[in-house]
């Protein structure tokens, strides 16, 4: 199974992505694909179109073009809710120890890192940032 997982800017900004990524292999996923890139205000609006109609659209979106983002395919057994476990909750004062939210997170929008919620939205995701 595969999933997406974004390292935000906040956290490439802050210098975490080989303590992430670390995290990421140690759990037993393999990082298969993976680019460095910014996101364009239209390519943030587009990805988190599911979110249009929140407060938070705009903000995310502003956030999301701070800085460099890496995208990266992973892969292994039960991968979305594997990276799920491993991101922890949203709100990093919410998330377990020992979760890359709980670590690396400031607050609920820098919160390190996104991670497909389903498979179905895996594979838009993953289409989304690599188009083969």
């Amino acid at each position: 199974e595969r999933t997406l997982s974004i390292i935000k800017p906040d956290a490439v900004k802050s210098g975490y992505v080989k303590s992430i990524n670390s995290m990421i292999k140690n759990s037993g996923l393999k990082i298969i694909k993976k680019k460095n890139l910014t996101l364009t205000k239209e390519q943030a609006a587009q990805f988190y179109s599911i979110h249009s109609d929140k407060p938070f659209f705009n903000e995310l979106c502003i956030f999301m073009t701070s800085g460099p983002i890496i995208v990266q395919i992973l892969e292994g057994e039960n991968a979305v809710d594997l990276y799920r476990k491993i991101m922890g909750a949203t709100n990093p004062s919410d998330a377990e120890e020992n979760t890359i939210r709980k670590e690396f997170a400031t607050s609920i929008q820098e919160n390190a890192v996104h991670g497909s919620d389903s498979k179905e939205n895996a594979i838009k995701e993953i289409n989304f940032f690599f188009k083969e």
